[in-house]
C-alpha cells in the first residue's frame, strides 16, 4: 500500500489577480506562493518519498522544485496532471465567470459541465484519477508497499482525485477544499482507498516512516501511528 501526497502548487499571480490562469503559460508563483512551499518543502523533508511527479506548468514546477530540495530526486513530469482545459474561459476573471450560465453548472451539477472549446470536469477526473493511480501502482511495485511519493498538481484536479477515492460522486466535489500548497494524503490499500487527510498545511509527517497499518480498517478507529 503505497501513500501519494497530493500536493496543491503553491499561490500563483493569477491566484492574486483573480484570474482562471487554465494552462496559460508564465503563471508563476507570488511572494506569498514561494513561502508557502518552502514551508512544504519543510514539511516532507523527513518524509521517504522515493518520487516526485508533477503538472508540467511553471507554478507546479516551482512547487516540486521546494519539495526536492530536500531529497535527492528530479521531478518526472506527467502532462496528465495538468490543469483542466477551461477553454475559453482561460484567462477571463473569475468575476466575469461567475455570471455566465455555466457557472451554475460548474457549482451545482459539475460532472455535466464542459468548458466551451475545452475539456469537461469528468473527463479531467478521468484523466487525473488514472495518472495517479497508474504511478501509484508503479511506484510500490519498483520501491514497495510502504513507498512513499509526491504528486504536485492543480485545486480541481486534485479535489476530483480525492472525491474518487472517497467514493463520491464528482457532483459532490465542491464540497471539498484543498488550499494552496496544502497536502492531502490517500493510500491505496488491497481492500479500498485511504483518505488519510485533506488540505494539510501544518503538522509533522514523519510519521510516514512508520509501518503501513493493516488492510482491515480498525473498527472504533485504532491507535493511530506511532
Amino acid at each position: 500500500m503505497a501513500i501519494v501526497l497530493l500536493v496543491r502548487h503553491g499561490r500563483s499571480t493569477a491566484n492574486t489577480s483573480g484570474t482562471l490562469a487554465g494552462r496559460l503559460p508564465g503563471v508563476h508563483l507570488d511572494d506569498t506562493g514561494r513561502e508557502q512551499v518552502a514551508r512544504t518543502g519543510l514539511r516532507l523533508a523527513d518524509a521517504p518519498v522515493v518520487e516526485v511527479v508533477t503538472s508540467p506548468l511553471e507554478r507546479c514546477r516551482e512547487t516540486a522544485a521546494a519539495i526536492t530540495a530536500h531529497h535527492d530526486l528530479e521531478p518526472v513530469v506527467d502532462e496528465a496532471l495538468t490543469e483542466c482545459g477551461y477553454g475559453q474561459w482561460q484567462g477571463r476573471a473569475l468575476k466575469e465567470l461567475a455570471d455566465e450560465e455555466l457557472w451554475k453548472t460548474v457549482q451545482q451539477h459539475p460532472s455535466a459541465a464542459v468548458f466551451p472549446g475545452g475539456e469537461g470536469l469528468a473527463a479531467m477526473q478521468a484523466r487525473g484519477v488514472a495518472a495517479i493511480r497508474g504511478h501509484d501502482a508503479r511506484i510500490e511495485a519498483a520501491h514497495g508497499p510502504q513507498a512513499v511519493w509526491v504528486a504536485v498538481s492543480h485545486g480541481d484536479v486534485i479535489k476530483a482525485v480525492l472525491a474518487d477515492a472517497l467514493g463520491m460522486h464528482l457532483d459532490l466535489f465542491q464540497r471539498l477544499h484543498v488550499d494552496p500548497a496544502s497536502v492531502s494524503i490517500v493510500r491505496y490499500g488491497t481492500r479500498r482507498p485511504d483518505v488519510v487527510a485533506v488540505n494539510t498545511a501544518a503538522g509533522d509527517l514523519a510519521w510516514l516512516q512508520g509501518p503501513a497499518p493493516a488492510a482491515d480498517a480498525a473498527v472504533g478507529g485504532g491507535a493511530g501511528p506511532a
